[in-house]
């Protein structure tokens, strides 16, 4: 198995897969993956003189790892990379990011660029392609990813429960005054939850609202990696949630009562009164 690894220069720095080409820029960063070497070529020339930076990462192990460590700004995936599935790819990737994704294949069929979609891809591009056609669907998928980022920055409120502050704006979770590390797919989850508070949603409806997917198209236990993943971070006995409750046979609540839930356990743990 290859991983994408890092190269170095007197000049520039940058990703690549060995055997394709590739130079960092100054604009967005693309991760390719794919496991045809021509397409890749083909591909990193073009984005690349494009002014684009390009990664390049052959499987299932490599975009994953490129994805967590070099934070891509747009993901084109092959839906077939040899015996694994650009499909299995995706709700991988949909664990640890919301990057936006557009499937390359050579299957053009209808029904399956609608499944592709609603697992959460944004676009479709079939092959053969032109690169015209590729560089207009990722510009077209960025300004669509930007105007989202840029609406939540002007119209997302800030929300705050005691000591626990969501700030829309600044996209920042703060516990006690310290900022807290969440992945942008944790932070939509807990923002929307939070929006809400008391109210019961299902794994579903969570799967509906913040990933644009359902239980149909994706499997349930990426909510409860999530809320797992959440509760770490801002629980201080993730196994006895305090503003994350889980509502048993039914999904998961935000508590907005435990406003000083980090002071109190904290207290409880010392031996003093909460």
């Amino acid at each position: 198995m290859e991983v994408p690894h890092r190269l170095s220069s007197s000049s520039d720095e940058t990703v690549c897969w060995p055997g394709a080409i590739s130079r960092s820029t100054t604009l967005s960063k693309i991760l390719i993956v794919e496991d045809d070497r021509e397409i890749i070529k083909l591909l990193d020339t073009f984005l690349t003189s494009e002014g684009y930076e390009v990664i390049v990462a052959p499987d299932f192990a490599g975009a994953l790892a490129a994805t967590s460590g070099e934070e891509p700004d747009l993901v084109l995936l092959d839906i077939v990379l040899g015996d694994e599935d650009g499909r299995d790819v995706l709700r991988e990737l949909r664990l640890i990011s919301d990057v936006p994704t557009i499937f390359l294949t050579g299957r053009g069929l209808e029904s399956e660029r609608i499944a592709g979609l609603k697992m959460g891809a944004d676009d479709y591009i079939v092959k053969p392609f032109s690169l015209g056609e590729v560089l207009a669907r990722i510009e077209s998928v960025l300004r669509r990813s930007s105007s989202k980022s840029a609406q939540r920055r002007s119209s997302g409120p800030n929300l705050r429960f005691g000591n626990l502050e969501i700030n829309e704006s600044t996209h920042e979770i703060k516990l006690a005054g310290t900022t807290l590390e969440l992945t942008s797919k944790e932070f939509s989850l807990l923002v929307f939850l939070a929006s809400s508070p008391r109210q019961v949603f299902s794994r579903d409806q969570l799967l509906q609202h913040v990933w644009s997917s359902s239980s149909d198209w994706q499997n349930e236990a990426t909510v409860t990696e999530h809320i797992r993943r959440i509760r770490t971070k801002i629980e201080v006995d993730p196994d006895r949630p305090l503003w994350i409750k889980t509502v048993r046979g039914v999904g998961y609540r935000f508590e907005p009562g435990s406003t000083d839930a980090k002071a109190v356990a904290k207290s409880e743990s010392a031996g003093e009164p909460a």
